[in-house]
């Protein structure tokens, strides 16, 4: 993500904390012989069992059906020495098919912002996306679940999104991370497991274990410190440029160059930061959708 981040350095604390990141047949019954008998005498009526107060016992609760089981959403093979594993794309690149993957991005100390007024959520960009049909995942921070718990809960209970982790804090986990806080090795576990927990309070559903690093900062000693996380580190392939954009144009422009079968573009679902992306939106979709492509979310992308 250095690309995206260079070319706003100059945007300080909300830049740093944007950097990088940044959704049948029907059968008929068989019948029998047409040429019966009409009955000689009125047919008996069924008996009905009766309790011992005289009533009609109830009848027999139905069979209950068991609930298909869910298919937990791949993950990657633990890399050399254990490390959490990292997905950039799919590797299958004859088949049309993209990601794309939405930052909704809130540090631990944006509170304040956000209660002074400050937008870090995008309802637009999420209507857009159920509008177009469109499925995404969208990579969340724990704080702005807490901050939009009504909003998390909706797009982790919507079968079109998934949820995946961003941390909570929005810290890097290297540094220097173009002057993002920085988590210690220690904490850098807790920090993700904090997220998740934040996920399940807001009663999102559709979380899945993928894991974006804040800024897209990590080396050995991260991948190390999140393995027993039991998460897929998921990077990307596209920049889109969405960051502090102002012209959603450009935007699509920059996506509609870079995307490849196979594709995974970070994008963001931050009014404040990126109030261009719902624009692009509507000009990215139509276009790859006309070129052939299909969106899928990232653990579709995974399965190729």
């Amino acid at each position: 993500m250095t690309t995206l981040v260079r070319r706003f350095a100059t945007a300080a604390v909300l830049g740093a904390a944007l950097a990088g990141c940044g959704t049948g047949s029907g059968g008929g019954e068989s019948q029998g012989s047409l040429a019966t008998s009409p009955p000689t005498s009125p047919p008996t009526p069924p008996a009905v069992s009766a309790s011992v107060s005289g009533r009609p016992a109830p009848a027999p609760s139905p069979p209950r059906t068991a609930r298909p089981e869910q298919t937990a959403p791949p993950t990657l093979a633990a890399g050399p020495g254990g490390l959490t594993p990292v997905f950039e794309r799919a590797p299958d690149t004859r088949t049309k098919t993209v990601a794309l993957t939405f930052d909704a991005d809130m540090t631990a100390d944006q509170g304040a912002r956000a209660a002074r007024g400050e937008h870090f959520d995008n309802p637009a960009l999420i209507a857009s996306l159920r509008s177009l049909k469109v499925p995404a995942t969208v990579f969340m921070t724990g704080r702005w679940a807490e901050e939009y718990p009504d909003q998390a809960r909706s797009i982790g209970r919507d079968p079109l999104f998934e949820i995946a982790n961003h941390s909570y804090s929005h810290h890097a986990f290297k540094s220097p991370c173009y002057g993002l806080p920085t988590v210690s090795a220690q904490q850098m576990r807790a920090d993700v497991e904090r997220a998740f927990a934040a996920f399940r309070k807001a009663g999102a559903r559709n979380v899945v274990p993928y894991f974006r690093f804040p800024g897209g900062c990590y080396d050995d000693e991260a991948l190390r410190a999140l393995a027993p996380a039991k998460v897929t580190a998921v990077q990307w392939d596209v920049v889109s440029g969405d960051a502090f954009a102002n012209d959603g144009n450009a935007v699509a422009e920059q996506v509609l160059a870079q995307v490849r079968p196979g594709s995974l573009v970070v994008m963001h679902c931050t009014r404040s930061a990126a109030p261009v992306t719902e624009q692009a939106i509507r000009r990215i979709v139509p276009e790859l959708r006309e070129r052939g492509y299909r969106f899928v979310k990232v653990s579709d992308l995974m399965k190729r």
